[in-house]
């Protein structure tokens, strides 16, 4: 049986010692992948897989690390958020495991309420037409009033949100691509005008949620992307959308960044692209036809 996927995301990008303790806790039973950390949007996002059960009771004891450990009345990263441990996702590896990732993010979400004293708000497979953004307008202040106002209700745990720790986004979804890509001689106001270009809701690309930020430590302006259909639209292709729009604007593309890890299924697409090899996907592959052996 293949194992479930998380990728949680924490608030909190430069704290080492934070960031080494939510590790810890990821660690245990479960395989910790990856670890992205980010200053200025101020984040941690954590790649890990484990079976079902021992996924749960990880992410419990991330999600009590972060509540103890990260205060959001002192938080000013780029990224926006509404918790100390703001979204957690468990992903299906294959589909016919759907239903195993429901189950498995609704008994994180009941405990998550239950014993740890965290409101929760249900995303994804298991509140379907709702996503982190319907959470995070106006950020964490927005959402509290919104809640004291009747106008969210957490799913799971207190009707308000912790004072320090916020709330949790808990859901199941399929494999995305959360991907970053920075712009060399543009401003913010080009950057979120490009970020409307490719993003879905403004009538670009299926399933891609696009924000443009300022990172000020850094000293860049970037787009930064979720593509959450990778089939539908082509990871080389939205980039090649970003390069033509930022010429328009007397800009060019820097480097781009990947978040976490990515489906072999989108590199392969991309590499055909560039390689012009017809029909190449991940299924020409040594490794994907040795692990289908």
């Amino acid at each position: 049986m293949l194992p479930l996927e998380s990728v949680p995301n924490f608030s909190e990008g430069r704290d080492e010692s934070t960031i080494e303790a939510l590790g810890q806790a990821l660690s245990q039973d479960v395989r910790l992948l990856d670890v992205h950390s980010d200053v200025d949007h101020h984040r941690s996002v954590f790649t890990v897989v484990g079976q079902d059960d021992a996924l749960v009771e990880a992410l419990l004891a991330a999600v009590l690390c972060a509540r103890d450990r990260i205060d959001l009345r002192r938080h000013d990263g780029a990224h926006p958020r509404i918790g100390a441990a703001d979204v957690v996702p468990v992903v299906p590896l294959g589909p016919e495991d759907d239903e195993r990732a429901k189950a498995a993010a609704l008994r994180l979400a009941a405990r998550i309420g239950k014993e740890l004293g965290l409101p929760v708000f249900l995303y994804g497979e298991l509140a379907p037409g709702r996503g982190p953004a319907t959470f995070r307008q106006g950020g964490t202040d927005g959402l509290a009033q919104r809640v004291a106002d009747g106008e969210v209700v957490p799913d799971f745990g207190p009707p308000e949100l912790h004072p320090s720790a916020g709330g949790v986004i808990v859901g199941a979804r399929r494999p995305l691509i959360a991907i970053n890509v920075d712009l060399l001689g543009a401003t913010l106001e080009d950057a979120r005008a490009i970020a409307s270009a490719v993003r879905e809701r403004d009538g670009g690309f299926p399933g891609v949620r696009a924000m443009g930020l300022d990172l000020p430590r850094a000293g860049r302006i970037q787009v930064s992307m979720n593509v959450e259909d990778w089939e539908a639209a082509a990871l080389h292709e939205i980039v090649a959308r970003i390069e033509v729009e930022a010429a328009s604007r007397g800009a060019e593309i820097g480097r781009a960044e990947l978040v976490g890890l990515m489906p072999a299924g989108a590199a392969a697409a991309a590499a055909g692209s560039l390689l012009r090899i017809d029909g190449f996907d991940s299924s020409r592959l040594i490794e994907t036809r040795l692990l289908s052996i």
